[in-house]
C-alpha cells in the first residue's frame, strides 16, 4: 500500500469519526490547512521531474478531491443530526391558542392619538410645533404674562411651588403652556404661527380634574392678524377633529389676564342618553378659551403693539378627547388600567385617520 493511500485511508476514517461540526473542522485544517498533511504533498510537486509529476500530480489532486467530498458529505449529515434532534425536542402544543404578537396586543393611548391628531390637522394651516420644559420661573409663567401681583393663580392652593432659593425666588410646576408663548416670541421674530402641547400642573383632582393634565395652545403674531382669522382657525379645526360637516360656534366675552379682549367659545352640541353629538341640536359646551395677545405681553418680549398684534388660544387635550371618545372620567386617563387601554386605545401599527376610532 502506498503512502497516499494510507494517508486517504486515515483522513477518511478521521472524517467519518467526527461527532460535530467542530472536530470535523480539526480534520479538515489537519489534511487541507496551510500546514496540512495533503497541502504538503501537493508543495512537493514542484520540486519533482516532469515524468514524477505525471504520474503523482493525480494521484495527489485525486486524494485532495476524494477528501474533500468527504468532508462536505460528513458536515450535511453532521447538519441533518443536528435539525433532526432540534426538531424532536423543540415541539409544540397545537392545542394551546395562539399569543397575541406585542403589535397585536399593544395601543396607543388616546392622549397620544389626539396629539397626533391635532398635529396634523394645525400642520395643515401651516403651524409648527414649539416645546418648552415642565419646570419654569415665576417671571415666564407669570410676569411676562401680565398676570398681575396678588393673583390668585400665584398661591400655593392653585400652583406647585419648588422651595425657594438663597435670593427668595422659586420655580415651579408650569400651569399653562403659555410660557412656551414668552419663549418663542423671546426667540423669533414675527411672523410666528405655532402650537404648544404638553403637560402642565396644578393643585386640582376631581373627576374632570387631575393634578398633571395635557393642554394645547396656538399662537399667531403677524402685522395683520384679527379675530377673524382665529375664528376660522377655530371652525376648521372642530370641523376636521369632531369629523362635522359644518360646526356652529358662538364666543362669549371674558377675561384672562395675557389677552384683550378675551374670549370663550361654545360649541354647538346635542346631548343624547349619555352621549354628546356636535354640529347639531340646541345645546353648547365650552371647549377653550382665546383673544388677542395683550400690548403687555408683545412689550415684555421686545414686540411693538404698535406694529405688531396676534391671537392666542388654549384648550385642554384630556378634555377634548373625552368628548370625542366618550370617556367619562378623566382620572381613568392615569390610572395604568391594561383593561382601560385595550378598550380606548388604538392600534400601533393601523394608520387611522384624522379619527379613526376605537379599537376593536
Amino acid at each position: 500500500m502506498s503512502d497516499i493511500e494510507q494517508l486517504e485511508r486515515q483522513l477518511l476514517a478521521s472524517i467519518e469519526a467526527a461527532p460535530d461540526e467542530a472536530a470535523l473542522e480539526s480534520v479538515r485544517i489537519a489534511a487541507l490547512g496551510k500546514n496540512g498533511s495533503i497541502s504538503a504533498l501537493l508543495k512537493t510537486l514542484g520540486a519533482m521531474t516532469p515524468e514524477e509529476r505525471r504520474i503523482k500530480g493525480p494521484l495527489i489532486n485525486g486524494l485532495k478531491d476524494r477528501v474533500t467530498g468527504a468532508l462536505a458529505e460528513r458536515r450535511r449529515a453532521l447538519r441533518d443530526a443536528a435539525l433532526e434532534a432540534r426538531l424532536a425536542t423543540d415541539t409544540v402544543d397545537v392545542t394551546l391558542p395562539v399569543r397575541e404578537s406585542p403589535t397585536e396586543a399593544g395601543r396607543i393611548h388616546p392622549i397620544s392619538q389626539v396629539i397626533d391628531e391635532l398635529t396634523a390637522i394645525f400642520a395643515d394651516m401651516g403651524f409648527a410645533v414649539a416645546e418648552g420644559p415642565d419646570i419654569e420661573t415665576d417671571a415666564y409663567n407669570f410676569t411676562m404674562l401680565n398676570f398681575p401681583p396678588g393673583h390668585p393663580a400665584r398661591e400655593m392652593h392653585d400652583t406647585f411651588f419648588f422651595n425657594p432659593k438663597e435670593d427668595g425666588s422659586r420655580l415651579l410646576l408650569r400651569t399653562h403652556t403659555s410660557p412656551v408663548q414668552i419663549r418663542t416670541m423671546l426667540a423669533q421674530k414675527p411672523p410666528i404661527r405655532v402650537i404648544i402641547p404638553g403637560r402642565t400642573y396644578r393643585c386640582d383632582s376631581d373627576q374632570t380634574h387631575t393634578p398633571m393634565f395635557h393642554q394645547v395652545e396656538g399662537l399667531v403674531i403677524d402685522k395683520s392678524s384679527h379675530l377673524g382669522h382665529l375664528k376660522w382657525i377655530l371652525q376648521e379645526f372642530c370641523r376636521a377633529f369632531f369629523e362635522v360637516d359644518q360646526v356652529k360656534m358662538r364666543f362669549r366675552p371674558s377675561y384672562f389676564p395675557f389677552t384683550e379682549p378675551s374670549l370663550e367659545v361654545d360649541i354647538q352640541c346635542r346631548r343624547d342618553k349619555g352621549e354628546i353629538r356636535f354640529g347639531e341640536g340646541e345645546d353648547w359646551l365650552e371647549i377653550l378659551g382665546c383673544g388677542m395677545v395683550h400690548p403687555n405681553v408683545l412689550r415684555n418680549c421686545g414686540l411693538d403693539p404698535d406694529e405688531y398684534q396676534g391671537f392666542a388660544w388654549g384648550m385642554g387635550i384630556d378634555r377634548i378627547a373625552m368628548l370625542k371618545y366618550g370617556m367619562s372620567d378623566l382620572r381613568a386617563f392615569f390610572e395604568a388600567d391594561v383593561r382601560w387601554l385595550s378598550h380606548y386605545g388604538f392600534r400601533p401599527l393601523d394608520f387611522p385617520t384624522l379619527a379613526g376610532g376605537l379599537s376593536s
